[in-house]
């Protein structure tokens, strides 16, 4: 047997109790591409999930100046959330394309965490790349990544950014665990067969961002399909949400 014929890693059946979520992801569309699949059935199960962008997508349509494109992506996010049951979406205003690593970003998301008091984090690939040889994810999201990863310990740790518990009241908040979609290093799975055409359907909410990326492949909706069906493989379902799991 070559290499090209070796199947994937399984994936495991997801086993976090999800109880409430907050998604931190770095730009609107983020969510889209998959992972809303697993909110749509989230949210159907009962379950709260609130949205946090870190930017508004200002730098995300060539074709449009920042300010118009940031206000458009931005109800362009919202109506993608009410599509699969989100009705909370907050943006941060950190500048698109340039997010900078570092203890704002830690504390602005751990101050977020605090806010929303969340049992389970959803986030985006933090990693170089995306399993493919000669991938490369952009800094916007390694950076929102790691960032919201480190800022799930300090806003457990009430003598980390003791200001917000000073200034602004925000008492320490522990979260149980970080689901990250999108990883090349996903361990488990979550089923979505039930949800796909909802995530399809949040992704086509993104009009403008999807025009403004003319004939590129990602420009199209149905390729949301391809990536939850080929998940769906290694977990032995119609369709499936990967994910690389982190337990505090």
């Amino acid at each position: 047997m070559t290499d090209s014929d070796a199947l994937p890693t399984p994936l495991q059946r997801l086993d976090v109790e999800i109880g409430s979520v907050l998604a931190i992801v770095a730009h609107p569309d983020d969510l889209e591409y998959g992972a809303a699949a697993a909110v749509a059935a989230w949210t159907a199960a009962g379950h709260s999930v609130a949205y946090l962008l870190v930017t508004r997508g200002e730098a995300g349509i060539d074709g449009m100046p920042p300010d118009e494109a940031a206000r458009v992506r931005e109800d362009e996010q919202r109506a993608s959330a009410a599509v699969v049951g989100v009705e909370r979406v907050e943006f941060l205003d950190h500048a698109d394309g340039i997010i900078e690593y570092g203890l704002p970003l830690r504390r602005d998301l751990a101050a977020a965490i605090r806010r929303r008091r969340p049992d389970t984090l959803l986030l985006f690939n933090h990693r170089e790349g995306w399993g493919m040889p000669g991938s490369f994810n952009s800094p916007d999201h390694r950076n929102v990544g790691w960032a919201a990863l480190e800022a799930a310990g300090d806003a457990g740790n009430r003598w980390v950014f003791r200001d917000l518990v000073v200034r602004q009241g925000l008492m320490p908040h522990k979260v149980k665990a970080a689901l990250v979609a999108g990883s090349p290093q996903a361990t488990h799975g979550l089923d979505v067969t039930a949800t796909v055409d909802k995530a399809i359907e949040s992704l086509r909410a993104h009009s403008a961002y999807l025009e403004g990326l003319g004939d590129h492949p990602m420009s199209d909706p149905e390729l949301v399909r391809v990536f939850l069906e080929q998940a769906g493989l290694r977990l032995g379902v119609g369709a499936a949400v990967g994910f690389e799991v982190f337990r505090f």
